[in-house]
């Protein structure tokens, strides 16, 4: 028989509370007359083992099990490595709010944002928080919550409401990926129930979705556009699960940067007090951009001051065409003539030609900025070989330019005026990031 030592069966021998010596309740010191006195009252190590208990109760009542690694200890308010200055805003934002909610869970917090951007890493922080607060919390994500609602239906009428209702009172409830679910008319009528149950009674909520408000139900929608009750959170920042690979292909790059930018998030709407008319020239430059997308053919050339949008929806229509299948080219101009001069260097492992015809033979080529280049014979040279290629191949081109066209080189002009080919729109907006120039008037034919 295996010998016990001294030292392991200390070890094993749990610790004796050095108060109530091991009895858990005390006698308070009281006068003969006190009411409360000989009563016993719970020791502080009992209070504490009940606390344990109660929040042991709590965690396997949240459903967060399969997310309690996910803190707000544990989340990158930098992002990955690559991304943009404006995504690392937008991350550090959302972490801000989900922090407020999580201290102080009142109202509702609508979390939105593409796949894998850290918005359910930052409900269920915020779920993780509040059950260690001792708030009942459930956490469930919306297809998962319905099978729940589905399962206790075929089991029992009863079982059914215990859980229905539970579901309707939580003190906090954490909705994740919202839209994701089968949109039967049951699932909707059931989902919607829930909603309008906690938005009549301001009960917490924690909302996250992938989807634009406009694709939810209309009555859900609704509720979530309350500013009196609902702080809605845009998170820009691309996957976290499929970072930027540090072998950056310079014709492939700057679309991952712009990753984040889609219709779905561009603004029709700011900045704030647009004319009638700019308004209604927005829209039109918008569905222009949606309509290329989704056909792509000819030309599409968008002018406008810096930060007008411009470079949003051409960047939208890349990412549109890439989620179809596609392999476009989105560079900047100016960009785009240092890597050709690049590829001139001994040490560049990248051939001109490759590069050169790469761009010039792309199935869907966006050029950012065109005019701000240095207007150098070779740039150019170079810039009207791509233009006159496809140009005469008809390819798919998107252009996005600051300038008047009076100030491009002749020969790329008289193509982008062919209207048999090319669309020119001007964005009439100001600057969506304030500042911006008045917009030029190109003249056009």
């Amino acid at each position: 028989m295996p010998t016990t030592s001294t030292a392991d069966h200390a070890a094993q021998t749990p610790e004796v509370c050095p108060i109530c010596e091991g009895v858990g309740f005390l006698r308070r010191d009281l006068p003969v007359g006190d009411p409360n006195f000989g009563k016993l009252v719970p020791c502080v190590c009992k209070q504490n083992e009940s606390n344990q208990v109660a929040r042991y109760r709590l965690y396997q009542l949240s459903n967060l099990e399969a997310f309690k690694t996910m803190s707000f200890a544990s989340f990158s308010v930098q992002g990955r490595l690559g991304l943009a200055d404006e995504q690392i805003r937008s991350l550090q934002y959302a972490f801000s709010q989900a922090q407020q909610f999580a201290g102080n869970p009142h109202g509702w917090l609508l979390m939105m944002g593409s796949y894998g951007c850290g918005k359910t890493h930052l409900a269920a922080a915020i779920a993780n928080t509040c059950v260690e607060f001792g708030m009942q919390t459930i956490f469930l994500t919306v297809p998962d919550l319905l099978d729940w609602l589905r399962y206790s239906y075929d089991a029992s009428d009863d079982s059914f409401e215990r859980r229905f209702e539970e579901l309707r009172n939580i003190n906090l409830l954490v909705l994740d990926d919202l839209g994701a679910h089968n949109a039967t008319s049951w699932a909707a009528e059931k989902l919607f129930q829930i909603i309008d149950y906690r938005y009549i009674r301001k009960l917490p909520t924690v909302v996250t979705t992938n989807l634009e408000l406009e694709d939810l139900d209309d009555r859900i929608r609704s509720r979530l556009q309350d500013p009196d009750l609902v702080t809605n959170v845009c998170i820009s920042a691309p996957d976290y699960r499929s970072p930027v690979k540090d072998t950056r292909d310079p014709l492939l790059y700057q679309l991952h940067l712009l990753s984040d930018r889609s219709f779905g998030n561009f603004s029709l709407r700011e900045p704030e007090n647009l004319s009638p008319e700019i308004q209604l020239n927005l829209e039109k430059v918008f569905r222009a951009a949606q309509e290329f997308a989704e056909h792509p053919h000819g030309w599409l050339v968008m002018t406008g001051t810096y930060g007008c949008g411009k470079t949003h929806l051409a960047a939208a229509i890349g990412n549109y065409r890439k989620g179809m299948g596609d392999n476009p080219i989105f560079v900047v101009v100016p960009d785009l003539l240092d890597h050709l001069r690049a590829t001139f260097s001994p040490t560049s492992n990248t051939s001109y030609d490759d590069l050169f015809n790469r761009v010039k033979s792309a199935p869907i080529l966006v050029l950012d900025d065109l005019g701000t280049q240095s207007a150098t014979p070779w740039a150019r040279e170079k810039l009207y070989q791509i233009f006159n290629e496809r140009y005469n191949a008809k390819l798919p081109t998107v252009i996005t330019m600051s300038s008047n066209l009076e100030d491009l080189d002749a020969r790329i002009r008289s193509r982008m005026l062919d209207t048999r080919l090319c669309r020119i729109f001007e964005i009439l907006a100001p600057s969506y990031r304030g500042g911006g120039a008045k917009p030029n008037r190109s003249k056009r034919k």
